[in-house]
């Protein structure tokens, strides 16, 4: 049942596949053939100004003495720490290096074969 099945499928994969050449095809040819139209553009009136809104007089309005501005207390001073020197780069460990990958490879020694025994 399976092999039917993909026989079919098969069958409409590949007339899908000659389909979409046909279009393809007939897309190039329609873009090669034609030519774009040149539209005219509309004239557009142009914007209408926007008027200026009046502004509206405002009254003074009394104003009260002025009051002095009120001093902000001082708090405590804070230390300024330092911090400690940095450590010369000599002082810095050695840092191991990063160990070669050999190139030649030692040779497999081969064991000897047996002795043949002797046959009669």
């Amino acid at each position: 049942m399976a092999f039917n099945h993909s026989r079919f499928t098969f069958a409409l994969f590949a007339a899908f596949a000659f389909l979409s050449l046909d279009v393809g095809l007939a897309a190039r040819h329609l873009l090669q053939t034609t030519t774009v139209p040149n539209f005219p553009m509309p004239n557009l009136p142009p914007m209408p100004t926007i008027p200026s809104l009046p502004q509206p007089n405002m009254p003074n309005f009394p104003r009260g003495p002025t009051l002095p501005q009120p001093t902000l207390p001082v708090g405590p001073t804070v230390p300024n720490l330092g911090l400690p020197p940095l450590p010369a780069v000599t002082s810095l460990p050695n840092f191991p290096s990063i160990p070669t990958i050999p190139t030649t490879f030692p040779s497999i020694p081969f064991l000897s074969p047996p002795p043949s025994t002797k046959s009669p």
